[in-house]
């Protein structure tokens, strides 16, 4: 295919799969197997920004916060700067393995991790209505404890306890899009957008500041496809294709659809929000916004589908 500007958005379970413990070392050995076919794609000439989501890791950060604040006392980072700190391990571990891969090719192209802001509306209607849950479960007196101490909203959670819910926002602007984007263009592949980004938001007394809030990984990576206008939107997720009936036994995979058909296929509940619908919201603005395709699929089929032999390709 024609050289392209991609986005390659790793969904967490591309990272740690439902039944895996969630080792570093188990990290490694998946994520090694994914960047091997990313630097196949370099190596063919594309230019290419991989974004990835932080579940479970920023939870498990957040509970690591919670234990040294129970038991060593130890005052808990706000949840922003966990995200950080989840974009700055993970993309190590994301950046050296594609730098391992890339030198096994004889390939030196240099990899950068971008720690990354998003901007999100500070008065968008999600942070009136929190639902993202997180973090550990309390019962009911320590839930009300911690939600006066740190001004935490909690909710009782389907009779297994009390957690901490947080907004999940739109996200409206990319803070670095442009450095990215020049990045690209010096020849750089880059890291960046992890789990959604940091969300920030406009301040009077300087010019942003972080806030308590998890961005959709899948929207925040369409939004720098757009901005650093890239050509190909690729959407890493548990699934090899979209499927029409999923689960049901008329169920059918999809090997390509175009937008308007993915769009009647959404608005008739093919495409459940907790799953496919939010990849498929992304994939259709990413169209909208002149994109030239998008591509969904499983981590071991990337690079199969990107050359068209495998997973769901959309197309406007």
């Amino acid at each position: 295919m024609d050289r392209r500007r991609m986005v390659i958005a790793l969904g967490g379970n591309a990272i740690i799969p439902v039944g895996t413990k969630g080792t570093y070392l188990e990290q490694y050995r998946i994520t090694k197997g994914t960047m091997a076919q990313v630097a196949e794609l370099s190596a063919a000439g594309h230019q290419i920004v991989i974004t990835h989501g932080n579940g479970p890791v920023v939870g498990n950060i957040f509970l690591r916060n919670d234990a040294g604040y129970q038991v060593h006392g130890i005052v808990p980072m706000p949840l922003f700067v966990c995200g950080a700190d989840s974009q700055g391990g993970l993309g190590y571990m994301i950046q050296q393995n594609l730098q391992n891969a890339m030198f096994l090719r004889g390939i030196d192209t240099p990899v950068a991790t971008v720690v990354t802001q998003v901007l999100v509306d500070r008065d968008d209607p999600a942070f009136a209505k929190p639902t993202k849950p997180i973090g550990p479960y309390y019962d009911e007196e320590q839930a009300r404890r911690v939600a006066a101490e740190f001004g935490w909203t909690v909710k009782e959670d389907a009779g297994r306890g009390w957690r901490r819910v947080v907004p999940s926002p739109l996200p409206r602007k990319v803070i670095e899009f442009e450095v990215i984007r020049r990045m690209l263009d010096a020849g750089v592949m880059v890291v960046a957008v992890g789990g959604g980004g940091v969300p920030v938001v406009t301040c009077e007394e300087d010019r942003i500041e972080g806030i308590d809030a998890v961005i959709d990984k899948d929207l925040a990576s369409e939004l720098l496809a757009e901005l650093i206008q890239a050509d190909t939107f690729v959407i890493i997720t548990q699934v090899e294709q979209v499927c029409r009936g999923w689960g049901r036994p008329d169920q059918e995979a999809l090997a390509t659809l175009t937008a308007a058909r993915a769009r009647d296929l959404l608005a008739a509940g093919e495409f459940p929000a907790g799953s496919m619908g939010p990849k498929i919201e992304a994939a259709l603005s990413f169209l909208a916004a002149g994109g030239r395709e998008v591509v969904i699929t499983d981590p071991e089929h990337l690079l199969a589908a990107v050359r068209g032999e495998a997973g769901t390709r959309i197309v406007p």
